[in-house]
């Protein structure tokens, strides 16, 4: 959808009245209906408005005008503005807190330093717009309310979103220094060596399966047998 005016009813009042432009054809530039555009004509609408000069503004050429008073199938556009605005940064500053949620942020700065304590007060100061000083109150337990204190997700008070929150944490887990299993202490296996491939692990098995098998000597292997072979003798005498 193409963009219209600024002020479309007083940009429809200039067109009116300066103008042999169809009902249409300014209905179409103004994005409004053609039995408003109509109803402005006859004064019945936008009444006491001062009609806007598209062409002073910008906004609309005096040959897009001629084209379309010659041709009225011709539908004007928005002509492109050449002055290129600045664009808007985002400041830097604490998060805007509204009052009706400011109340809340004791809760979940509580909650933030209980399940992410590896968010430093920077982070959390940008996450739910609060200051140093209350958050070390808290960590402390001397902030004025401590005992009426309870932990709330800021992402369900609607302190930030759930995107900043991630954003923050994955940061902190950035920053943190990895920590090395202390000498001596007790180390889990690498998983290239406590999973063996299947072939691997039969040739890992293999010798202490042949010094079992020479341990084994026929005589044994027999004596083993007998008591089994009686007891099958013994089943078939039953029958």
């Amino acid at each position: 959808m193409s963009q219209g005016p600024l002020m479309p009813k007083a940009t429809a009042v200039w067109l009116i009245e300066n103008t042999s432009l169809a009902f249409e054809q300014i209905a179409d530039f103004c994005k409004l209906h053609p039995l408003e555009v109509k109803g402005i004509a006859d004064g019945e609408v936008a009444s006491g408005i001062k009609g806007l000069d598209p062409v002073s503004t910008g906004q609309l050429t005096r040959e897009e005008i001629e084209k379309a008073q010659k041709n009225p199938n011709h539908r004007m556009k928005v002509a492109v503005s050449k002055v290129k605005l600045p664009e808007v940064k985002r400041s830097k500053g604490p998060r805007y807190t509204p009052l009706s949620r400011r109340q809340d942020r004791p809760n979940a700065i509580l909650w933030l330093l209980r399940n992410h304590p590896e968010l430093k007060d920077a982070q959390i100061m940008r996450l739910v717009g609060t200051t140093k000083s209350t958050i070390q109150q808290i960590r402390d337990r001397t902030h004025w309310n401590s005992a009426a204190l309870q932990p709330m997700d800021p992402v369900t008070l609607g302190l930030c979103t759930q995107i900043d929150l991630d954003f923050e944490v994955q940061r902190a887990a950035k920053d943190r220094p990895v920590v090395e299993a202390a000498e001596g202490g007790q180390t889990l296996m690498p998983p290239e060596l406590s999973v063996l491939p299947e072939h691997e692990e039969a040739e890992h098995d293999e010798p202490h399966r042949a010094g079992r098998d020479d341990k084994l000597d026929a005589d044994s292997v027999f004596a083993r047998l007998k008591p089994l072979r009686r007891g099958e003798e013994d089943d078939e005498d039953d029958l």
